[in-house]
């Protein structure tokens, strides 16, 4: 399957609850993940969170979607973003249309750096605009119902 990344909205007290108790926080991700709510803003990144993560770097866009966030369990599974980090993450990714990012795609160097899944070819492009726009998106809904997030990642 390989490492796959994905962003949940979370009510403010759901992530407090959360950050304080890493196997509730498990639990509550098991059961939204069960749930086909049309409510609920899809943040699946599947394996193009490196390659954005690559991008964005690039772009100097400051969003770390790996390393921000407030640790909630030890093997960092999940990490919680407050609702002023989503609103911040929201407006810098608002602020930069993926035409700008897709100037510093170089499947070439992406391969050579190994930026996962380590492989990467000129069609990949299309894949993370897909990507992009889930992740502007999740974040705009997220930030606008002043909600917070959980990061699932492994």
């Amino acid at each position: 399957m390989g490492l796959v990344m994905s962003f949940t909205r979370v009510t403010p007290e759901e992530l407090e609850r959360a950050v304080a108790d890493p196997v509730w926080a498990g639990k509550l991700m098991d059961f939204l993940g069960a749930l086909d709510s049309p409510d609920q803003p899809d943040g699946y990144l599947d394996k193009s969170w490196d390659g954005l993560q690559y991008l964005l770097d690039k772009a100097g866009v400051s969003v770390g979607l790996q390393e921000d966030g407030i640790p909630i369990n030890e093997d960092n599974t999940f990490a919680g973003w407050r609702a002023d980090a989503v609103k911040r993450a929201s407006e810098l990714l608002k602020a930069t249309p993926f035409e700008d990012l897709a100037g510093y795609f170089d499947p070439t160097e992406m391969t050579e750096r190994e930026v996962y899944p380590s492989f990467w070819d000129a069609d990949d492009l299309e894949y993370l605009r897909g990507s992009y726009e889930t992740l502007v998106e999740f974040f705009k809904v997220t930030a606008a119902s002043k909600s917070g997030a959980i990061r699932s990642f492994g």
